[in-house]
């Protein structure tokens, strides 16, 4: 039987990038986008859902709507940048603070919370983190609410699988520096790469149990 996956935040980039690859792997997807997404449409063997993942209602409404249905995997692909990444902690408003964070660490969390019942009792729980968000590694001090941002969503993803009573596999995972609107034209690896790495990171540990911090090449991050 074919492996199932839910990739939350699907509609382009990275998102659309593991429905593909999972796609061409003979996985069955579902993938979520905001708003209507042609490409992610007209993929054959894809299932599309709607889902803004900073409205809990939406989050409630997609769990109802897929009751009864397992997935192998749970994948949540969300961020922003800042919209001025130079911007210090001092500098930084209120509401662009709360932007980030909101979309970088709570909504995902909330998504988990929302929809990790319906992941297999030994299967996968995912979220697209980035290297910027190891504390121990932060020696650059630029992105700063980037970072801090990603740093809140390993953290809380932790707590989460530590709360966790199945023996599921729990991966934050840093997906190399790509040619997205966060990596910029200048990224090393395009989109497809990244993604291949990412999906051979996904089935390699699945079913390994545990928390891992690591990036599309499976080496392990510090936190």
């Amino acid at each position: 039987m074919a492996k199932s996956a839910l990739i939350i935040g699907a509609s382009r980039g990275l998102g659309l990038g593991l429905v593909k690859e999972f796609i061409s792997r003979g996985w069955r997807v579902t993938g979520t986008v905001r708003t209507p997404a042609q490409e992610l449409e007209q993929i054959a063997g894809a299932a599309v859902e709607r889902l803004d993942i900073d409205l809990p209602d939406q989050i409630a409404a997609l769990r109802e709507r897929l009751d009864g249905q397992r997935f192998d995997l749970l994948f949540v692909n969300a961020g922003v940048m800042m919209r001025d990444r130079s911007e210090t902690i001092g500098m930084v408003t209120t509401a662009e603070f709360t932007r980030v964070m909101t979309t970088n660490a709570l909504s995902p969390m909330r998504v988990l919370e929302g929809l990790g019942d319906l992941v297999d009792a030994t299967g996968t729980i995912a979220v697209m983190t980035s290297v910027l968000g190891s504390v121990s590694r932060n020696t650059g001090g630029d992105a700063e609410v980037y970072r801090a941002s990603k740093a809140a969503l390993n953290s809380l993803f932790k707590g989460f699988a530590a709360r966790q009573r199945k023996p599921l596999t729990f991966l934050a995972v840093h997906p190399g520096w790509v040619q997205t609107e966060i990596g910029g034209s200048n990224a090393v690896l395009d989109v497809a790469t990244s993604v291949r790495g990412v999906a051979d990171v996904v089935e390699k540990r699945a079913g390994k149990r545990g928390v891992a911090f690591v990036d599309n090449n499976d080496m392990e991050i510090p936190w």
